[in-house]
């Protein structure tokens, strides 16, 4: 779900712009531990003076789960809401067309994340090395493309 992210202080909303879309997995150019879902759309748009990122996850048996994140890239922890158990991203900007997410499970680091958009603005591509539950670190990328 982490494949479901100190250089800048938090940027405005508008500095988002280049995100701001609709994003669907690209499961051929990524390269990520077995998943139980099969597809994944990613809608990333404004919200007052922050940003909105909501997912719906579709699994290989056909549920589905939505997520939602509001807040900014400021660094600190905002909740993810559609989960049952309290998980939190802190966004912050690395440049212009990269940013990182640091995802905690219970207040705990369990992930980070580094999300690249591509020079022509119709690509994501994110880097993900977690730590699973037993102990051990596994890393992903995960390609989305604009829809």
């Amino acid at each position: 779900m982490a494949g479901a992210l100190a250089c800048t202080a938090a940027m405005a909303a508008q500095d988002a712009a280049v995100l701001f879309g609709t994003w669907e997995l690209n499961v051929q150019a990524s390269e990520a531990n077995p998943s139980q879902y099969k597809r994944t759309t990613c809608w990333i748009e404004p919200h007052g003076d922050g940003v909105r990122v909501r997912y719906e996850l579709v699994g290989e048996r056909g549920g589905v789960v939505r997520m939602e994140w509001t807040g900014r890239f400021d660094g600190r922890d905002y909740a993810v809401q559609g989960v049952d158990y309290v998980l939190t991203n802190a966004y912050r900007w690395v440049d212009e067309q990269t940013y990182e997410v640091v995802i905690k499970v219970d207040g705990a680091p369990a992930a980070r994340a580094r999300t690249t958009v591509s020079p022509d603005g119709d690509t994501l591509t994110t880097f993900t090395r977690e730590r699973l539950a037993d102990g051990r670190e596994v890393a992903s990328t995960v390609v989305y493309e604009r829809r």
